[in-house]
């Protein structure tokens, strides 16, 4: 636990000073470490295609550091409140809410159980605003550490109250998403639509790509697609990997007894597919003998 909140505030202060673009991406890398902590720690077999997973994460991460935009010089809380402010992007938080509103009142209800996009859609959209009020908050917070106090300013506690109600939010339907699906697939859905719509959030809003060349450009969005095809061949590895682990746990002790387990499994197999009429017909049968 003291590691994980070590490492969610370092999240936190790397929003502060650099581009989302940049530090969204590079979480990837808490997957490969924890491949390959599982492999050695817990005995975890990572076989070919976990291995090539965690290449395609580096290589696409060294890539988008390659080629990431420089980070704004920012002097007050103000300066975020006017890109928080220009149409473009409340035409997008616009958007957020409405499809996000349609999905809680409407879908959630109806599908939520047994469709993932509705609750990962939810944690998705959500997690792009409050990536932005973090980056903004935090940047609050580091100029009033650097002596330009900024708790003055109205801004900077509204974009605190934006990153609680998004970050409640974002929490409350990550868990209805684990308790309702498997854990393989809600990850790497969530992490893929999370990390685009922060992305685009963020070029949005603070115009990441601007003064950016159009080879540089391209070449970000080649690494986040080799990131994130990454991340999800080691997902779906991991889940592959984990069946025949469980599978082993009911092995017959010795080769004698497979026989006599097989067949008591096509005994149980033979009368769990049996229908109510088969049942009348045997009774019937024993009736009459």
């Amino acid at each position: 636990m003291i590691t994980m909140i070590v490492g969610e505030v370092a999240n936190f202060v790397a929003y502060a000073f650099a581009p989302a673009v940049l530090v969204t991406p590079l979480g990837a890398l808490s997957i490969i470490v924890s491949a390959v902590l599982a492999h050695f720690i817990l005995n975890e077999r990572l076989h070919a295609l976990g291995i090539l997973g965690c290449v395609m994460c580096i290589a696409g991460s060294m890539v988008i550091v390659i080629h990431a935009p420089q980070e704004q010089e920012i002097t007050s809380v103000k300066e975020i409140w006017i890109m928080a402010t220009q149409p473009s992007f409340l035409l997008y938080v616009a958007s957020v809410v409405l499809v996000v509103s349609v999905l809680v009142f409407h879908f959630s209800p109806l599908c939520g159980q047994s469709n993932v996009l509705v609750y990962t859609a939810i944690c998705s959209l959500m997690g792009s605003l409050s990536v932005m009020s973090v980056k903004a908050l935090g940047t609050s917070l580091k100029l009033t550490f650097e002596g330009k106090n900024q708790l003055v300013y109205p801004e900077t506690w509204f974009f605190m109250l934006v990153v609680a109600i998004c970050v409640l939010t974002q929490m409350n339907y990550l868990n209805k998403a684990l308790d309702s699906f498997n854990t393989a697939i809600v990850s790497p859905i969530y992490y893929v639509m999370f990390t685009t719509l922060t992305i685009l959030a963020s070029i949005i809003m603070f115009k990441d790509w601007s003064g950016q060349s159009l080879g540089s450009i391209t070449s970000e969005i080649c690494g986040l697609i080799i990131v994130l095809s990454g991340t999800i061949l080691l997902h779906v590895t991991k889940d592959y990997e984990r069946i025949p682990q469980s599978r082993s746990i009911y092995a017959p002790l010795s080769p004698s007894s497979t026989p006599r387990l097989n067949g008591e499994l096509l005994r149980r197999i033979e009368d769990d597919a049996r229908s109510p009429e088969d049942e009348e017909k045997a009774l019937r049968r024993q009736e009459m003998y």
